[in-house]
């Protein structure tokens, strides 16, 4: 089992995971126009993202128009926009469950409490992380696909853009999220308070708690000269 220091690190970078989903959720760059062949237009640079599309002007001006119509966007597109939206929830739904499971936490209960709230945070981890790299992955093989195909001219070729790459970064996060949120707390440890698992000295009080049973506390070893 991994210690309370690690299960709070663990419990921080699955918070990561959650805010990098948002954000990559939210921004326009999912694939950006490639600087292929000699073409020379007006617009500098093309981004399409799951809810608007952006540009850059060499004039300075940059525009975004949002994606009202959600029939007409491909499938491909559709899907990753509910599986982002989803993965979200479930990832904040999941960082919830893990504050009760943490080990060094007052609130969530007794120790068996803590040890199934600690199991259902880390079940809605692995959901949300799976909804997350099924769209990343199955958007970026769109984008080269087409980007391969000599059919599309060169002007209409994109590649994948940073929300893409942010998506997978996330992914890992929350993989590293389920040492906290997927550890199941063993019955009958004591719990250490969050401050304490980083080096701060824990009181005398504390030092006290720590003891199980309470009786081995008092127990005193005497050595007696042998004459």
């Amino acid at each position: 089992m991994a210690s309370t220091s690690m299960q709070i690190l663990a419990f921080i970078l699955a918070l990561l995971g959650v805010l990098g989903a948002t954000v990559a959720t939210l921004l326009p760059n999912w694939k950006v126009s490639a600087d292929v062949g000699s073409n020379i237009i007006t617009a500098i640079s093309q981004m399409q993202g799951l809810w608007m599309d952006c540009t850059w002007y060499s004039t300075g001006m940059f525009s975004c128009t949002l994606k009202y119509s959600v029939l007409s966007l491909p499938a491909y597109l559709q899907t990753a926009r509910s599986a982002m939206v989803l993965s979200c929830v479930l990832a904040t739904l999941g960082l919830c469950l893990a504050t009760l499971g943490l080990k060094c936490a007052r609130w969530g209960g007794g120790q068996r409490a803590k040890g199934r709230a600690a199991l259902a945070s880390g079940s809605s981890f692995v959901l949300a992380g799976v909804l997350c790299l099924v769209p990343a992955s199955w958007f970026t093989n769109e984008v080269i696909t087409s980007f391969l195909d000599s059919n599309v001219p060169e002007s209409s070729k994109f590649e994948p853009g940073g929300a893409v790459y942010v998506a997978f970064l996330t992914k890992g996060s929350r993989n590293d999220g389920l040492v906290a949120a997927g550890e199941k707390t063993r019955r009958g440890e004591p719990a250490v308070s969050c401050v304490a698992a980083f080096g701060v000295q824990l009181s005398a009080e504390n030092k006290l708690a720590r003891c199980s049973p309470a009786s081995l506390c008092s127990q005193q070893v005497t050595i007696m000269p042998v004459l």
